[in-house]
């Protein structure tokens, strides 16, 4: 009797313990990396979780540095840190370089493909309102004078891949995290 007692009860801590597990996950809970769960912005976990790296560049401590070979943005943080992020990059023929600055930052913003993109592809929509099936995603910061941004995606499995027209992508929590890290005005290296 004992021993189908103890049986139920390590049965009952067991499905409580899963069914709080399930819950949390289901709410898009953070988890001890800092990454939603699920997802909650719709972009997913990325496939190149961020992190605190080592950092030897000669940048000041809130300086962008995007390496498109190595698909990866870095936000300097000082002391030879720097918080690591992967991107999706331009495919061949849409990578560039530069400095720039942020110039504007926008929410869920909205997308108007330029007239580049639409001789291209005239399939896409002229105009889209910011949400969740808008390419850009949770969050825009906007690039100088360019047509390019770091923006979201909710096509997290495009995260380390070349497959931009030249924006730099992040899923919805990365960009998130980042957008909420920086100002307009903050330098933007792309290094080619």
């Amino acid at each position: 009797m004992i021993r189908f007692l103890a049986a139920a009860v390590a049965t009952m801590v067991a499905v409580t313990i899963g069914a709080s597990s399930a819950s949390a996950a289901g709410m898009g809970m953070v988890d001890f990396t800092g990454t939603s769960s699920t997802g909650y912005l719709g972009g997913g976990a990325s496939p190149i979780p961020r992190a605190t790296v080592m950092y030897n560049g000669n940048y000041a401590p809130g300086t962008i540095v995007v390496n498109t070979a190595e698909r990866r943005l870095y936000l300097v943080l000082g002391n030879g840190q720097a918080l690591r992020y992967g991107i999706g990059v331009g495919r061949d023929g849409f990578r560039w370089g530069g400095v720039h600055k942020i110039t504007a930052k926008k929410e869920w913003p909205e997308w108007t493909p330029p007239s580049q993109m639409i001789a291209r592809r005239p399939d896409l929509p002229r105009h889209m309102k910011g949400g969740i099936e808008n390419p850009l995603g949770a969050r825009a910061m906007y690039l100088g004078s360019t047509l390019y941004r770091i923006h979201g995606s909710n096509e997290p499995e495009t995260i380390g891949q070349a497959v931009s027209s030249g924006c730099f992508r992040m899923t919805n929590d990365d960009v998130t995290d980042l957008y909420n890290r920086v100002g307009v005005g903050t330098t933007v290296v792309v290094k080619n």
